[in-house]
């Protein structure tokens, strides 16, 4: 493993909260070592001192849906349903927003789920009304791939799918990072993210699709305006990157694993080089590596999902089991990070925005590394301010 360069003497504040004690969602494979990590801390851009938190609040106001097997990806479809992937049996279901009633949709064939691999994001056609396409990232046994179907809810529940058709293969595949985060942008172009498979060297090769964010048509072409007018890499130098979201002014932020030390939060611009392997948070001037926005000690965060509602940033946090609101001023935090639901919910995978301002919280205690309770996994309903 090579030396990590120090980022603790340049973070700018500190946070210490109570550390977490779950194992996180990028940590090695089951059975490997997993290395303590220190108490927690929130790092922001060149503060001296962390500024008092922004009032916000972010309450559960109702459980949509319970019994959920390992849910990872999930889609709003027009009129508010949701569309959620479980990760390890590879099926989509159908989950009404007005009674939380789950229809089963179908499997996408396949799905070769392992580690922290198997049916991950979810994504749904811009223009789903007139084109009723769902778009799928899924581990097989040779790659990940980004797949899509037609979806027609007329027919018989679990055989609603069409067959897949592949957008882009050769994405590389491991038991860990994987990424697998799928979204369309407001340009209407197709994002993922993913991981380096633990193959690190991979975060720095612009040739290989790991360790990256890719854009692309929504049949797999490079998109115009990517960095490489041949190629869907959009940005470079990423661990494990689970969590995308826009902002009110178009902005891309992407929330990322770290791995001993910080957990990121990153502001995504084409072309630029977010530093791993070679640095894991914040470091010295230099090297052509852009810096996060926000870190947090892994205790706290291992961020999964990521959103923007009510102008804040709203993160998952899985090892951390609590949701982080981030208000924004522009490209910075407008005061420091708040934590909502703290240990209430136990890991935390996926948020997305509501039709009304509300979130979609989704739990991942099913995942092999939480501790299921009673009707875990659910979908929880969360009013923000």
């Amino acid at each position: 493993m090579p030396h990590r360069l120090p980022t603790a003497v340049t973070a700018a504040a500190a946070l210490l909260l109570a550390a977490g004690c779950s194992a996180d969602g990028a940590g090695p494979a089951p059975g490997a070592p997993s290395p303590e990590r220190s108490a927690a801390a929130v790092t922001g851009p060149e503060r001296n001192v962390s500024p008092p938190p922004a009032e916000g609040s972010a309450e559960v106001t109702r459980t949509l849906a319970t019994g959920l097997d390992s849910p990872w990806g999930v889609a709003a479809l027009p009129g508010g349903d949701l569309l959620v992937g479980s990760r390890d049996k590879g099926t989509l279901t159908r989950v009404s927003a007005r009674d939380g009633r789950k229809t089963e949709v179908g499997a996408v064939p396949g799905t070769a789920p392992g580690g922290e691999g198997g049916l991950l994001g979810l994504a749904v056609s811009p223009s789903f009304r007139g084109d009723p396409l769902v778009y799928a990232y899924v581990t097989t046994a040779s790659d990940n791939r980004i797949v899509r179907m037609s979806y027609d809810d007329t027919r018989r529940p679990g055989d609603q799918l069409g067959a897949p058709s592949t957008v882009l293969r050769a994405i590389p595949k491991g038991r860990i990072h994987n990424g697998g985060r799928l979204a369309f942008g407001p340009d209407r172009m197709l994002y993922a993210s993913t991981g380096e498979t633990g193959r690190e060297e991979l975060a720095q090769d612009r040739k290989s699709l790991g360790g990256k964010i890719l854009r692309m048509t929504p049949d797999g072409a490079p998109a115009r305006g990517n960095p490489d007018p041949r190629s869907v890499v959009y940005s470079y130098g990423h661990r494990n990157v689970e969590g995308l979201a826009w902002d009110g002014a178009k902005r891309l932020w992407a929330s990322e694993f770290g791995e001993d030390t910080w957990d990121e939060l990153n502001l995504i611009e084409p072309g630029r080089n977010y530093g791993w392997p070679a640095r894991e948070g914040k470091g010295p001037a230099g090297g052509g590596y852009v810096d996060p926005v926000l870190t947090w000690k892994p205790a706290d965060a291992s961020p999964s999902g990521l959103a923007y509602a009510k102008g804040s940033l709203w993160m998952a946090a899985l090892r951390g089991e609590r949701l982080w609101r981030v208000p924004l001023d522009g490209t910075r935090p407008a005061a420091a990070p708040q934590a909502f639901l703290t240990k209430r919910y136990g890991r935390l995978r996926t948020v997305l925005p509501a039709d009304d301002g509300a979130l979609w919280l989704v739990t991942g205690e099913t995942d092999g590394r939480g501790r299921p309770r009673k009707g875990d996994d659910r979908i929880l309903r969360v009013t923000v301010g």
